[in-house]
């Protein structure tokens, strides 16, 4: 903003545009050097419209584009009704203290989109064009007001799946968020310069819908390496979220109506995404081990994939054994079915190394393995893959430009990098770290304040730890007094396909101090204590 009003002028910056609305509107007003303390105004709904004009979110427009939104307003409102004359550019400049330009810019603006006519020696009105938008917008709002949606199935399945979830700074106890607060910025900022030193505007480009070629070689070199996956940078893609691909397979490997198995409980946003597909969730119930095979091998009704979190169950947290790991690949033959794995958080594994995967292991390539960086590094990079049988590269990528055709190349090639330049290995031993002393404090603070409310389990891996309500506790009533208390954690009993076999919560720990969690764990202790 380069308008510049000195102390003894009428009107401050912010004034200015309640002034104009007076102005436009044919008000009286009484201005004094105090400012705008006896201005006098008659029509009430100027309040509404006058809120929305000083809003600060439009403080870093250029004042004229204040001016011309100011008087939009009033004309969209019916205020300015059409037909009606507009104050001459100099008499309105004089009166806001601004130059006759920043009049006619606003003017001119108005006038090439169509609110205003403009005529040579006679002045401004307000378009003819105009004259049904008072009455338009009272329809709409009336029309609107009480509506119901009406929604496809599909869309009707969705929004009754659930609320949106706060997506602001976590609240502590939230699972399945990490901890952004130590990330090495400076590290990425400097790989970024990098990249775009190197690439220069290739880097501004459009990615190839499957993924830059160097992001999908690093990725393989990793999960190769420390997954013992088979995977190469021709079978992977590169997607922005691990439920773009699920939504991916829901959709391409499944018609309506078909079924898919699922392990009970079980991730929500999984089910949800199934679900909304079309498919027949099929839930398996799960023991110490893992998935239950028996239970797999006594279905009656076929399937067309099984979906499986194996390295850290969600939201058990339990590790699907090897020789469950075989039985399911075997049942996967058998059935001529596709299984889903999604390691979602296998970086983070506290106790000897984490079991092979099951792509790995799967010698027949049946196997579609799902991970994501979102939960390694940081929410905000949006950059996830799939591994792939090499028959499914093709009809996987062209339904992925159907969705959002690309990845940004930019965030891509800095990541590709912070994989070669071992940046990502380091970082995650680092948190590696972070996590199992915060998963401890966790443990510690359970076990001194709630151990007369709930059980725990300590995982080995992951970053959220299950805790199981004692007999008598309801869980609803504790996590509505515990969100009112700035406490969030993720309800059990909403993960489970068939009854629930306990109830409880998800209580995270990766994203929060020490000291964060045990303010939040004294909340939930006086909440418990209150019942």
């Amino acid at each position: 903003m380069n308008w510049h009003v000195e102390p003894h002028q009428f009107f401050h910056y912010e004034q200015t545009n309640v002034f104009l609305l007076f102005t436009l509107a044919g008000i009286d007003s009484v201005v004094t050097g105090a400012g705008t303390e006896n201005l006098m105004f008659k029509h009430a709904q100027l309040e509404t419209v006058k809120a929305g004009i000083v809003d600060p979110a439009n403080g870093a427009l250029p004042l004229h584009e204040r001016i011309q939104r100011a008087i939009r307003a009033l004309i969209l409102e019916g205020v300015l009704t059409h037909g009606k004359a507009l104050p001459a550019s100099r008499a309105l400049a004089t009166s806001l203290n601004v130059s006759r330009d920043t009049i006619e810019a606003a003017y001119s603006r108005l006038h090439a989109e169509g609110f205003i006519e403009r005529q040579t020696g006679k002045g401004s009105f307000v378009s003819a064009s105009t004259r049904f938008l008072k009455s338009h917008t009272r329809q709409r709002q009336s029309a609107a007001k009480g509506r119901e949606p009406k929604l496809s199935a599909r869309g009707q399945v969705i929004y009754d799946s659930g609320g949106v979830r706060e997506f602001a700074l976590p609240r502590p106890l939230a699972p399945g968020i990490p901890e952004t607060r130590l990330f090495p910025i400076p590290t990425w900022e400097r790989l970024q310069r990098q990249i775009l030193k190197e690439y220069r505007y290739q880097a501004l480009e459009q990615s190839p819908p499957q993924g830059v070629t160097r992001l999908r070689r690093a990725i393989a070199e990793y999960v190769n390496l420390e997954r013992g996956a088979h995977a190469t940078p021709e079978r992977i893609l590169i997607l922005t979220s691990s439920q773009q691909a699920l939504a991916l397979c829901s959709h391409v490997l499944m018609d309506n109506n078909e079924s898919i198995v699922i392990e009970d409980p079980t991730y929500q946003g999984a089910r949800k995404a199934f679900t909304a597909a079309g498919l027949n969730c099929i839930a398996v119930p799960l023991d110490d081990k893992g998935v239950c095979i028996d239970h797999l091998n006594s279905l009656t009704h076929p399937a067309k994939a099984i979906y499986l979190t194996p390295s850290h169950q969600y939201p058990t947290g339990v590790t699907l054994s090897l020789d469950r790991r075989l039985a399911v690949i075997d049942w996967a033959n058998r059935q001529q079915a596709w299984i889903i794995e999604d390691d979602y958080d296998s970086e983070f594994h506290y106790e000897g190394k984490p079991m092979a995967c099951v792509q790995g292991l799967d010698t027949s390539d049946r196997t579609i393995y799902i991970g994501t960086f979102t939960k390694s590094l940081f929410p905000g990079l949006r950059i996830a893959y799939m591994i792939v049988p090499e028959e499914l590269v093709e009809p996987l990528t062209m339904a992925r430009t159907l969705m959002d055709g690309h990845t940004a190349s930019i965030t891509q090639l800095t990541l590709a990098k912070f994989l070669e330049g071992g940046h990502f290995g380091a970082y995650v031993r680092m948190m590696r770290g972070v996590y199992v002393a915060r998963r401890d404090k966790l443990a510690s603070l359970i076990e001194t304040f709630l151990s007369d409310f709930v059980t725990f389990t300590t995982p080995a891996g992951g970053m959220q730890m299950p805790c199981h309500l004692k007999e008598g506790i309801l869980e609803g009533e504790v996590a509505v007094a515990a969100r009112r208390a700035g406490v969030d954690m993720l309800g059990l009993t909403g993960l489970y396909a068939h009854d629930p076999t306990s109830t409880g919560f998800l209580m995270g720990f990766a994203a929060y101090t020490e000291q964060e969690m045990e303010e939040a764990v004294k909340k939930l202790a006086a909440i418990f204590r209150s019942r």
